[in-house]
């Protein structure tokens, strides 16, 4: 019989470990992983027509959140990344979507948050913009809400009760006025087909009335100026307030001050922000880029910033007016 060496069976048991420890940090589990990234800078992705980048020291930054395939390992310890979220797949495509559809899906809304932005700036210079608003297109549906299994993101909802939605606020104010004691109906436009769906909302954290999903503008714009803005394959419709406002300062305006301005918020035609995913990772995102100020959108998401803030400054903000006006009357901060 053959009997082996402790030394030798200690190099076995090294090699099966070292393997096992391999297979845990190279394959993929089910589950994706949310890590931060340092703002970047919007004015050099941006060309519009008529404008130029400031050159006053200051500058408007947006924030996005790295997103892939949490590794096994990762999967199991997931403080191993510094800020990062372990989160099931589920929140982030739904059943039956794959990687490619909700890439897809991603571009398609930072597309339209692009032209909602530039619609919005260019109506604050007092330019001609048509815009039709069409209704509020559904980005993010949490699977354990009343709205899980019910929509999916692309939807666009376009009534509630028989009542036109123009936006995302729109219908914000029909699941208030629903309440959590009834079904409501939405109306929705899902591709080519339009359906009715029945749904009771329920009371979020705050003790609002809710369907847990994100919605951003859909509408149909025609711009009186060329406007490009280039992001390089980042999707989704958070960085849409970063967008107006850089544009506005791009096309003359003072809007930062000469302060580097760390932004974050979807935006409608009205001007209106609206609430974004992935706060935890964008606060760090801007801490490591040396950036003091960081507009969110007010309610949960500046709750949740400023839990994560570590000598940034939070400023919440429900509106492109009201960020306007604060960046105006805002006190210096210590890099000023």
């Amino acid at each position: 019989m053959l009997r082996l060496s402790l030394s030798a069976r200690l190099l076995i048991a090294g090699l099966i470990l070292g393997a096992a420890a391999l297979v845990l940090y190279v394959f993929p589990s089910e589950s994706y992983i949310f890590l931060p990234n340092r703002a970047h800078a919007v004015a050099p992705l941006v060309e519009v027509e008529g404008g130029s980048d400031p050159e006053d020291g200051g500058g408007v930054y947006y924030v996005d959140v790295l997103v892939r395939k949490a590794t096994l390992l990762e999967r199991l310890w997931p403080g191993l990344r510094d800020g990062a979220t372990v989160v099931p797949a589920e929140e982030v495509r739904p059943e039956g979507v794959d990687d490619s559809e909700r890439r897809r899906e991603e571009l398609e809304e930072m597309e339209m948050s692009q032209r909602v932005a530039a619609a919005v700036a260019l109506r604050e210079l007092g330019r001609d913009v048509v815009a039709r608003p069409i209704g509020a297109r559904i980005e993010f549906v949490d699977p354990d809400a009343p709205a899980a299994g019910k929509l999916r993101p692309g939807d666009v909802v376009v009534a509630v009760d028989g009542d036109v939605v123009s936006g995302p606020s729109g219908l914000r104010a029909g699941i208030r006025e629903a309440g959590v004691e009834r079904e409501l109906t939405l109306r929705v436009q899902r591709g080519e087909k339009r359906v009715e769906i029945a749904v009771r909302p329920e009371r979020g954290p705050e003790g609002v009335p809710m369907l847990g999903v994100i919605v951003s503008q859909a509408a149909d714009i025609e711009l009186p100026v060329d406007v490009e803005i280039d992001t390089g394959g980042v999707g989704g419709p958070s960085a849409g307030l970063a967008f107006a406002l850089d544009l506005l300062e791009e096309l003359g305006r003072d809007v930062d001050h000469g302060r580097r301005i760390a932004v974050t918020g979807s935006i409608e035609l009205d001007g209106s922000v609206g609430p974004v995913g992935g706060i935890k990772q964008k606060t760090i995102g801007v801490e490591r880029a040396d950036i003091e100020v960081f507009l969110v959108p007010a309610g949960d998401n500046a709750a949740e910033a400023r839990r994560h803030a570590d000598g940034i400054r939070i400023v919440p903000v429900t509106s492109f007016q009201q960020a306007l006006r604060t960046l105006a009357t805002l006190a210096p901060t210590a890099q000023d």
